[in-house]
């Protein structure tokens, strides 16, 4: 059983890992492996809207987008975590997820979660952002005692925020929760509902 934790930061071991870290020391306590995947800060592209997806993977030049793809894949639940910029998330995260959700479709069923570091305010704004790449992609999203948001301007500063540290922790413990449920669920014969084929609409007569 295996989370994966994204960090959106350009900054490695800043605010945004600080948060990620908490939540994945709990989920390690609870019995599962976190697995913690920075994006990195070289430019990524936007979706260019080419309809060209292959697999469930962009065929633009690979900036570490099919790398989260496949890391995505081979996880059972997911964290995307990102510091909060002009009250929303990172830009190259936002591009990512863009790419990342347009060309697999649907990760339907992997519970995920959006995590938030922020020096003041955004954080819930930005956490809007994130949930609905879940709920566009019948993803269950895990929730926590409080909204997913950390506040500091330094890993140090967010280290600092008690209650932030506790909803991260809350969180991990919740996410491994939901995965046991998940897996006690298929042993019992309860699988995921089928979906229905896709019936776009547009609002143009």
């Amino acid at each position: 059983m295996k989370v994966l934790l994204v960090n959106g930061s350009p900054h490695a071991n800043g605010c945004t890992a600080t948060a990620l870290e908490e939540a994945a020391k709990a989920i390690r306590e609870c019995g599962a492996e976190a697995e913690l995947f920075w994006i990195g800060n070289k430019a990524v592209n936007g979706c260019t809207g080419c309809r060209g997806c292959r697999d469930g993977h962009c065929i633009l030049p690979d900036d570490g987008v099919n790398s989260l793809i496949d890391a995505i894949n081979a996880a059972d639940g997911v964290i995307f975590g990102s510091p909060v910029h002009f009250a929303g998330p990172a830009g190259n995260l936002h591009s990512m997820l863009d790419r990342v959700f347009y060309a697999k479709r649907s990760f339907a069923g992997k519970p995920g979660a959006a995590v938030l570091s922020c020096r003041r305010s955004g954080g819930t704004a930005s956490f809007d952002v994130l949930n609905k790449y879940f709920t566009i992609s019948g993803m269950p999203i895990v929730s926590s005692q409080y909204w997913n948001v950390v506040h500091g301007n330094t890993p140090d500063e967010v280290r600092q925020d008690l209650e932030g540290m506790q909803t991260m922790r809350t969180l991990g413990r919740n996410m491994v929760w939901l995965l046991k449920c998940i897996e006690a669920g298929k042993q019992a014969g309860v699988e995921y509902p089928a979906r229905e084929p896709f019936t776009p609409t547009n609002f143009i007569r």
